[in-house]
């Protein structure tokens, strides 16, 4: 015989009446037909499940193990059965081709907040959830885990996303990095400034796994220096520190400008950043996958249009 999970309910519910006989009350069978359904079920099993006297039943040693693990089991699958209902019924209610909710990893660049506008205004019973990281490698890890649906990273030039082999991974744009200066730097209002201009400069970087650190620091060697170390902190820190006069940071052509900071893009754009969207290509999430390119392309030509620092990069 096959063990089934209806199987399991019989030996729960034996064990839990603590006889055959109000067992079979309690699941509406005869006793004769649930002793022999305990028979086979004991078959199946190898042993002997229950001792029974005049006093009633209890589980043997095999049988203590086998409720053990009945007792996890059985509400896994039937909470599995609650979660995948509810995962239907929303899959249903946010359109035939939609998730029920968006799951969005996201490092640091202008594509989330976008991306989730355009996301909430098309369908606004789906839930949106976000997922903040430096790490490109810890979001595609959790693609891979089902955690997340899409992620929206980024790559130095035309190094390989992570996990490229087993995720798919669409580039939204390709853009030069620029310099972020303080308003009282020579170079402050420069259409341009040359990288070899800024060789005696502090930098600052928001941080990040990948290789910008060795291509940033061979763009460098080519110009004809080797940069300090570069202080690692968040955008608001990097900016407070370039602000401070002492210091110059590496940023993309999309950030906003705020009082006392000027972007200056780099001549002959030494080092790039290319935009990516990735996602799991068996899960859910590839069937929607056209839809959440545009909307990550939508954002960033928008993002572009309100720069003023650079014309549209080449994709």
């Amino acid at each position: 015989m096959r063990l089934e999970l209806r199987h399991l309910r019989v030996v729960c519910a034996i064990a839990d009446a603590g006889s055959v006989t109000k067992a079979a009350a309690a699941l509406g069978l005869a006793a004769p037909a649930l002793t022999t359904q305990l028979q086979r079920i004991e078959r199946a099993f190898g042993g002997q499940l229950f001792e029974r006297d005049r006093r009633g039943a209890r589980p043997t040693p095999l049988g203590d193990l086998v409720l053990a693990r009945a007792r996890v089991l059985l509400p896994a699958v039937q909470g599995l059965q609650e979660e995948a209902a509810q995962f239907a019924g929303a899959a249903q209610a946010g359109g035939e081709d939609g998730l029920p909710g968006y799951r969005i990893g996201a490092v640091n660049g202008p594509l989330i907040g976008g991306v989730v506008h355009r996301l909430a205004a098309a369908q606004p019973s789906a839930q949106l959830s976000t997922y903040p990281s430096w790490s490109s490698s810890e979001l595609a890890a959790m693609l891979l885990d089902a955690r997340l649906d899409f992620a929206l990273i980024g790559t130095c030039g035309d190094a390989s996303p992570p996990e490229e082999g087993r995720l798919a991974w669409h580039t939204v744009a390709m853009a030069p990095v620029c310099a972020l200066l303080p308003e009282s730097h020579p170079y402050a209002d420069a259409a341009e400034v040359e990288l070899s201009a800024l060789a005696g400069s502090r930098w600052a970087a928001t941080p990040g796994d990948g290789c910008f650190a060795e291509c940033f620091a061979a763009a460098c060697a080519r110009a004809g220096f080797t940069p300090t170390p570069i202080h690692e902190n968040d955008l608001g820190g990097c900016t407070d520190l370039v602000r401070g006069g002492n210091v110059v940071a590496l940023c993309q052509p999309t950030f906003r400008e705020v009082s006392g900071v000027r972007v200056v893009p780099l001549a002959g754009t030494p080092l790039r950043w290319r935009h990516l969207i990735g996602w799991h290509p068996s899960s859910p999430a590839a069937h929607v996958s056209p839809r959440l390119i545009a909307y990550a392309e939508d954002t960033y030509t928008e993002a572009v249009r309100l720069s003023p620092h650079h014309p549209p990069p080449p994709r």
